[in-house]
């Protein structure tokens, strides 16, 4: 009884989004970039039976309500290949959006389910692979950079742009950063542990055991960092004590 119990609402957790805003301190952000607001979503695993789907629907659904500066998503985006009419369903109606992509994507991975399915492009999205773009937001020039999860090799900064966000799908790529090169990196992969037992010093992640950073805001000494808990699944189609989660980053100068 208890086993039923525990797999029905790890199936429930998978589809149960949070929807959150998240104040975000950036060193180094010029006043007219104060309040600019930047969605991050990460780890839709599309293409897979899990109520994960479901938690990427209702995100896309509320980032469209919201129309977002920019819109980032941080890879593993497939878990197989029959997942992408559903991605290039969803992306047209998320705003201003830059990608990159992950493991998944490319069927690295030791989760069994996984498949190679890497898109060469995701239209009207804009693909990053160890490339950038420079646009203007607010009078400023803002960088947005992205790494392809092979590479584990960050584009040349844009020195002239006074805002340089990096995305990449592995957290740790932070520590590899030069200072100042990126004032903000994006990342996801770690699912918030997906499978988390709560005790009274912290968390024990069960997905992720050794990882340096979990879910959330970090600053080091590269920048701030923030890592997304993801929307989908992986290995099983269940969350414990960890929410997927939409994300919007409001981002303020860091003091």
């Amino acid at each position: 009884m208890f086993a039923a119990a525990a797999l029905a609402w790890g199936w429930f957790e998978a589809g149960w989004v949070r929807l959150r805003e998240l104040r975000c301190p950036v060193p180094d952000l010029p006043p007219e970039l104060e309040g600019l607001r930047v969605a991050h979503l990460s780890d839709l695993h599309l293409g897979v039976p899990s109520r994960g789907g479901r938690a990427v629907e209702r995100a896309v659904e509320w980032v469209e309500e919201r129309q977002p500066d920019l819109t980032c998503l941080t890879g593993d985006l497939l878990t197989r290949p029959g997942g992408e009419e559903r991605l290039r369903r969803l992306v047209p109606r998320l705003p201003r959006c830059y990608a990159v992509l992950g493991n998944h994507d490319f069927g690295i991975a030791t989760d069994p389910f996984a498949e190679r399915s890497a898109l060469e492009e995701l239209a009207p999205a804009t693909l990053l692979r160890d490339d950038s773009r420079t646009l203007v937001l607010r009078g400023r020039r803002v960088q947005v950079a992205g790494i392809d999860p092979r590479s584990w090799t960050p584009p040349e900064a844009d020195a002239e742009a006074e805002l340089r966000i990096l995305l990449s799908h592995y957290p740790n790529m932070i520590d590899r950063l030069e200072p100042g090169a990126f004032h903000l990196v994006l990342a996801g992969h770690m699912h918030a542990g997906q499978i988390v037992l709560p005790y009274v010093a912290g968390k024990l992640r069960f997905a992720n055991l050794r990882a340096s950073f979990a879910e959330g805001i970090y600053r080091r000494s590269a920048g701030t960092l923030h890592v997304s808990p993801g929307l989908g699944t992986t290995f099983v189609p269940f969350r414990f004590f960890a929410r997927p989660e939409a994300t919007e980053l409001v981002l303020e100068r860091a003091s």
